[in-house]
């Protein structure tokens, strides 16, 4: 008789090979077909609301592997909390204002030799929305493409007139409660861009700068011993000399005024001159002017400095004034002379510093990087040239100091220097008049602390790192000279320079915005705006636009309060590490200074993506890896499965091994469902057995699932994927189809239908299929999906429609997982004597042996009634209780147990293969074993039948 047709293989559709590239846009368009996205809004009506709002990605390209991280990480927690039973409604959203729209159409206008300025406004606006919209439609369809589940047919976008007329009134709440004025600071400002740049927007590399020491001659002293002597500052920006308008000291340090008794040749310094140095810094600074010797004539604290006054070192050549010495605490002894020159128009620390002492903020450089004419010698030199090179002006000041025997002593540097992070030019810091929001009005920086305090930080060190940057940030710039963007739209009283505060003035900015979008602000037409209630030749309109940052800062208004279906606060925000300085920081003062709180309750941060060798990606070194290109030749799951089996807290690697090993891992979980759909073919509700009737390793599987249940549900709270990955693989590939699937392989292929231990198996096969294909779903969305489909039995239309199953108390059972630790533990010492075996060829398989198994008596308890051969996969076994003998085979981690390997006596079933001696008793079915004859006896019955 041919046995095989009677062994009960499994047997399903569900392809080996997941052909994912193919395959996944056909569920896509499935999920479409069924309206996926709105069934899951219909079958969480009135659940709690779980919010993860859009930090809006900027649309001006094809999206990039940190997008795709960043998208997938947030679909991955949007389903699995929609499937722990709350409705995770994702509206996802689009940045569309600012430089880099801008900055790509101006290109376009340079190609074609046209001047930008010379295009009316809102034509170049037009262009500008247009591009927007391009790579908005074009971004929606990678986005989906990686299995993102939201609300894409009515996405948020900045450029919404709705939007843009919301972000006016945000605006205006500043207005009105004070917070917004203008101002004059030195803010980092790109001459190639001609605007005034974020800290968000900058990014540092290495710039090499002159260095120069400078003599300030000190014309009224402090203290006697300076009479006569100069002061030296150290700058590694010699443009900014003729913005000095004072010279900072350390009051805590020590400073020595020394007299020069020898020079080298060729240095500039003078034999008798005396000069003021940190005492900390001396031999730096002779090394560094060639001094060979000198004589310290005093020794004193920096707060004797006070009083000191020193004269500009180009004094009679247009910079007749005084230059006052001052205490700051941000001098330090790491590097120059310990006494910084103050350009109060020049750097942060400088303009507070000189507005605290009432010393004048003088405007040298225009925003073409060029001096004003104003500027004594140096009208019309250049900082940086418009392409953001090096200009003439270093230069020019450097000889002049030398010409006026102030310089003492040059050289270059190699430091970090802020740059922008689209022209990559070098910036600058200048004074300019900018709008600011006021960071001490209304308590907005005290709100904003308290609001980090009561909000949680994914990882927690998030809080720590926004924390100290809102308690020591400046006030808010928010004003941008240039084009496409929100205008700041507000009037200034032409002769007391004062915005006009009247909120029935603001409505109706905001009303025009709402049916015409920001646009209406350029039409010529101020009287609209005004009414009847101010003259417009009184008024003039504001024409610079908003900070990109103060638009997304206001996306919590404009999306959170505006749609019903959201919540307001955001239960979480998600972006990468840099935006603790960006979308994090700009959300939470717009909010806490229009409302007082944040707008999100949890926030989430994950690294960067690197390289295989942890490298950051560029063209240049052709390591850049394209989500498009790695859904083309492996598909979505795979990277979703990189996002969830990366710690994302850190930064990521990812690169063609890193790939091909989650690959091998994604297989690995397809096969366990492979499996599982195989051997639960034809399974009927009838054949279900009830935990209380099934077999301790079933319920010791049960058991596991309970333990696994409560780790997802965990994971899933806490956002530690990588975790739950780690859990559910290990299940998989050691658990399952390493230990159970190879032990129940013989009852589920050669048990008679209605065997309950058959039964007891495909009841729990059923178990594990439902659990893991729902834990999997958020994660492999589209293989959980396709498995799912295969099981025709009228479930849920689609595996993302359910809820994480409800796993029953009473599968736990922790005494009886302890003692099959010990079962396996034993098991593992008897596969390990036959893969010995095997390897000697002394048998083929496992099933011909008759392992003797000498096992301490702290094994004899958990192995009472537990048929060892069936777990270890043999014919036949025997236990014996005492020490092994001499050669048996042992494990170091496994004391107490020892085996010899014997052959299995009998003959062979020619059905299931074990070697038994009962094999040929039967004179009905003389080839096979007494179990299998039952079994095709029942067979034969059933399909008498």
């Amino acid at each position: 008789m041919d046995y095989k047709s009677t062994v009960f293989l499994p047997r399903t559709d569900f392809p080996m090979r997941g052909n994912l590239p193919e395959r996944e846009p056909e569920i896509l368009k499935r999920w479409q077909e069924l309206g996926l996205f709105q069934r899951l809004r219909e079958a969480a009506r009135g659940r709690e609301k779980f919010i993860l709002h859009d930090g809006p990605p900027y649309a001006n390209g094809a999206i990039h592997i940190g997008h795709a991280l960043n998208k997938i990480l947030k679909d991955v927690i949007n389903r699995s909390q929609q499937m722990l039973g709350k409705d995770a409604n994702y509206v996802p959203g689009w940045d569309c204002h600012g430089l880099p729209i801008e900055w790509k159409i101006e290109e376009k206008y340079r190609a074609a030799g046209k001047d930008k300025d010379a295009v009316p406004i809102v034509e170049f606006r037009r262009e500008c929305r247009e591009f927007a919209e391009h790579w908005i439609n074009v971004q929606r369809e990678e986005f989906k493409r990686l299995g993102v589940e939201g609300d894409w047919a009515n996405p948020y976008t900045t450029m919404a007139y709705s939007a843009e007329a919301q972000i006016v009134r945000e605006l205006g709440k500043f207005l009105m409660n004070g917070g917004l004025y203008k101002g004059a600071k030195p803010v980092l400002w790109s001459v190639v861009e001609k605007t005034a740049l974020a800290e968000a927007e900058v990014e540092y590399h290495d710039h090499v700068s002159t260095t120069i020491w400078v003599r300030f001659p000190v014309v009224k002293a402090s203290v006697p011993a300076l009479e006569g002597a100069s002061v030296v500052i150290w700058t590694t920006t010699p443009w900014t000399i003729p913005g000095n308008r004072a010279v900072a000291y350390g009051p805590d340090f020590d400073y020595c005024v020394i007299s020069v008794t020898a020079v080298a040749e060729n240095s500039r310094a003078a034999v008798g001159e005396r000069l003021l140095l940190a005492h900390d810094l001396i031999e730096d600074v002779l090394a560094q002017a060639g001094i060979t010797g000198h004589e310290v004539l005093a020794r004193f604290s920096g707060r004797d400095l006070a009083g000191t006054v020193c004269r500009h070192p180009l004094h009679g050549r247009g910079y007749d004034f005084e230059v006052r010495l001052l205490p700051a605490d941000f001098v330090t002894t790491e590097q120059g002379t310990g006494l910084v020159h103050i350009a109060p128009g020049h750097g942060a620390d400088d303009w507070e510093l000189g507005i605290a002492h009432g010393i004048e903020v003088p405007q040298t450089v225009a925003e073409d990087g060029s001096y004003y004419d104003h500027v004594p010698l140096f009208a019309g030199r250049r900082v940086l040239t418009p392409e953001g090179k090096k200009g003439d002006a270093d230069p020019a000041v450097v000889a002049a100091l030398e010409e006026a025997g102030a310089l003492l002593a040059s050289g270059k540097l190699t430091h970090s220097y802020p740059h922008s992070w689209r022209s990559k030019a070098p910036l600058i810091f200048r004074n300019t008049p900018q709008w600011f929001i006021s960071m001490a009005k209304n308590g907005l920086r005290e709100k904003a602390l308290a609001a980090i305090e009561e909000t949680r930080f994914i990882p927690p060190q998030g809080r720590t790192r926004l924390y100290s940057m809102i308690e020591n940030r400046p006030d808010w710039v928010i004003s941008r000279q240039r084009a496409w963007g929100v205008p700041i739209a507000i009037f200034v009283h032409k002769k007391t320079g004062e915005p006009l505060r009247d909120q029935r003035v603001v409505d109706r900015i905001a009303e025009a915005f709402e049916t015409e979008g920001a646009d209406a602000w350029f039409d010529g037409d101020p009287k609209r705006f005004l009414g009847n209630d101010y003259d417009p030749e009184d008024y003039e309109p504001v024409t610079d636009i908003l900070d990109v940052w103060f638009d997304s800062g206001s996306t919590h208004s404009f999306v959170l309060e505006r749609r019903p279906e959201l919540k307001w606060p955001a239960s979480l925000y998600l972006e990468g590490s840099d935006q603790h300085r960006g979308w994090f920081h700009s959300s939470l003062l717009e909010s806490c200074g229009t409302r007082g709180r944040a707008p999100y309750e949890a926030v989430l941060t994950h690294g960067f993506v690197l390289d295989e060798q942890g490298r950051k990606m560029s063209k240049s070194l052709g390591n850049v890896v394209s989500p498009q290109q790695v859904m083309k030749q492996h598909g979505a799951d795979i990277l979703r499965l990189w996002v969830v089996a990366s710690d994302y807290s850190e930064d990521l690697r990812i690169g063609p091994e890193i790939l091909k090993h989650h690959a091998d891992a994604y297989r690995r979980l397809r096969n366990t469902l492979r499996y599982l759909l195989g051997a639960l073919a034809g399974f009927e509700a009838s054949e279900r057995l009830p935990e209380t009737e099934m077999p301790e390793l079933e319920r010791w599987v049960l058991h596991r699932l309970y333990e696994l249940d409560r780790q997802v549900r965990a994971a899933c709270a806490d956002f530690t994927f990588h975790t739950l990955f780690t859990a559910l693989h290990t299940f998989c590939a050691v658990e399952l189809s390493a230990f159970y699937f190879d032990v129940r392989k013989d009852s589920l292929y050669c048990d008679a239908p209605d065997s309950p231990r058959r039964r007891a198996a495909r009841t729990v096969l059923d178990h594990l299929f439902s659990c893991l294909t729902a834990w999997l779903a958020p994660i492999l969305c589209f293989t959980a999906e396709e498995a799912w489909q295969h099981r025709k039995d009228g479930r849920e239309e689609s595996v993302h429609l359910r809820l994480f199953p409800e796993i029953p108390a009473g599968w736990r059972d922790d005494r009886l997982a302890a003692k099959w630790e010990t079962v396996r533990a034993v098991r593992r010492v008897v596969t390990g004597a036959l893969e010995l075996e095997r390897a000697a060829k002394r048998i083929g398989s496992s099933l011909q042996a008759h392992p003797v198994v000498h096992v301490g008596p702290e094994y004899v308890d958990a192995l009472a009634g537990i048929d060892l051969a069936e777990i270890a996969i043999t014919s036949s076994i025997t236990v014996i209780e005492g020490p092994a003998p001499e050669g048996a085979f042992t494990l170091s981690d496994v004391p107490g147990v020892g085996v010899v390997v014997e052959l299995a006596e009998g003959e062979k079933c020619q059905r299931c293969w074990r070697v038994l001696p009962e094999v040929g008793a039967r004179t009905d079915h003389p080839e096979i074993c007494n179990r299998c004859a039952d079994a095709v006896a029942t067979l034969r019955r059933e399909a008498a039948d």
